[in-house]
């Protein structure tokens, strides 16, 4: 596809999509609250298309489709487990906005260092969200750079399409923190659910409809409608996939963070009944893309290559192609900024505001310098181009999994300690950073449930042996389970 016509789509996205961001600023952020959490006063509907931008990004159309094209009919089982997943949030959702609104929290680890008593505590699980998130950032830059390096045949550089949703992303971020960013996302989320749905449409009538394409499927692929099939979903591998997805919704704190954010009880209720919509129809979109490049270019080098490769081919019309290309990216673009928004705010207010006490104000200037930084190291670490990108996303929230024991601990166990969170954070984050350097698989596993398994283990041990904070336990866990009115 000629560059000129990528080059053209990708300018009309950024002039609607600064538009929005724009129009979204209304006076000036006061406080980390407003910049961060826009003001606890999101509705029900923008914080639903914001949720799902932030949550399916260059993972479902390049990363869930080239899973698709490598595993087979495996990923489908993955991803809808992980929506199963999301029903943790009907538990922990009302009661993280419910001490997020009693308390004030802007971050989830800001959350864990009141509730243990403990800075400490909040500074080191802020710490090890930025070691393990950051290679997720970079995941979003590298799909950028794969899909519009793709659709070209390399006329755009993998560097050119990095920088681009670099720059993107730093600039929604910076111009109204979330609210700028969750208009954007809202109109990022049609675009990406409307022309990959037309796309898949499209292309499976140019493949003869449902049941032709079914029946290719099975007949010259039958490996890709059964698990294990072609060897690759085995039981290990599956599992290693799934437990941190299973997670996902409270371990990573660019997610968890956004139930601090509806204005009510009820807009919560839609955030999620909106969010699973949109995930139930997006994974099937994503799965079908996947068989479609399977069944069209069975010889590709690179399973995340699937979806470039087929936008860029004659079953899609040019016009269509662009706007699905515009879709992923807009996916990509709204993970980062959430990403950095929750990164910069939790050194700004985990790190160095615990350490040097300093004010709202200092925090806010402080969370915001450290954005384009955040950006630059994920810039730089894109361009390591690892193989794989739903790998590596599951890589990064592996490591996330073992922030889930403190996050259980301080809703439903009164005897967790600060000592029980920092030792387990610690010692089974790196854990997890070995074996996934060294690639040793402990008796077949992976890295995620050694990582989960310690963590508990050292939570709950360490705990019993150390003094809790009793009344400050009591307090949190009652006015966690306190009903409001919605």
């Amino acid at each position: 596809m000629s560059p000129g016509w990528i080059w053209t789509g990708v300018a009309i996205y950024v002039a609607v999509a600064l538009v929005a961001a724009v129009w979204s600023r209304v006076g000036r952020a006061a406080d980390m609250s407003d910049y961060f959490l826009g003001g606890r006063r999101m509705g029900g509907f923008v914080s639903a298309m914001s949720y799902s931008a932030t949550t399916y990004s260059a993972f479902m159309m390049i990363g869930l489709a080239g899973l698709t094209y490598a595993g087979g009919v495996g990923a489908l089982g993955f991803e809808l487990l992980y929506l199963c997943g999301v029903t943790l949030v009907l538990v922990f959702g009302p009661r993280f906005w419910r001490v997020g609104k009693a308390y004030g929290y802007v971050t989830p680890t800001e959350m864990i260092g009141h509730r243990y008593g403990s800075a400490a505590a909040g500074t080191t699980t802020a710490l090890a969200s930025f070691v393990f998130l950051l290679p997720y950032a970079a995941v979003q830059l590298a799909g950028v750079g794969y899909l519009l390096s793709g659709m070209t045949g390399g006329a755009i550089s993998f560097t050119a399409g990095t920088l681009v949703a670099l720059v993107l992303a730093v600039v929604f971020a910076m111009i109204a923190g979330l609210r700028s960013v969750a208009w954007t996302d809202s109109l990022q989320s049609a675009v990406m659910m409307i022309s990959a749905t037309l796309v898949v449409i499209v292309v499976i009538s140019q493949l003869g409809g449902v049941g032709s394409f079914l029946d290719s499927l099975s007949s010259d692929h039958p490996g890709a409608l059964t698990v294990p099939g072609t060897g690759f979903f085995s039981f290990s591998t599956f599992l290693a996939l799934t437990l941190p997805w299973i997670f996902f919704s409270i371990s990573n704190p660019q997610v968890s963070q956004r139930l601090f954010t509806p204005g009510s009880m009820r807009d919560l209720r839609r955030m999620l009944i909106g969010f699973l919509i949109f995930g139930f129809v997006y994974t099937f979109v994503a799965v079908f893309w996947g068989f479609a490049a399977r069944l069209e270019f069975p010889e590709l080098e690179a399973a995340d290559s699937a979806t470039p490769t087929l936008l860029a081919s004659d079953l899609v019309p040019a016009p269509l192609a662009i706007i699905v290309m515009i879709g992923v990216l807009a996916a990509c673009v709204s993970t980062i900024d959430s990403i950095m928004l929750t990164l910069s705010s939790m050194v700004s207010r985990d790190v160095v505001g615990a350490a040097r006490r300093s004010s709202e104000r200092a925090q806010l200037m402080i969370g915001k310098l450290v954005i384009p930084v955040i950006g630059v190291l994920a810039y730089w670490f894109a361009h390591l181009q690892l193989d794989l990108i739903a790998v590596l996303s599951v890589s990064a929230s592996a490591g996330l999994l073992v922030m889930v024991p403190p996050i259980v601990g301080a809703f439903f166990w009164r005897r967790g300690t600060a000592a029980g969170v920092i030792t387990s954070v610690l010692v089974a984050g790196a854990l997890v950073l070995v074996l996934e350097f060294s690639q040793v698989s402990l008796l077949g596993q992976g890295s995620g449930i050694w990582g989960l398994v310690v963590a508990v283990t050292i939570f709950v041990s360490v705990s019993l042996a150390t003094s809790a904070p009793h009344e400050r336990a009591a307090e949190f866990i009652r006015t966690s389970a306190r009903r409001r009115s919605p």
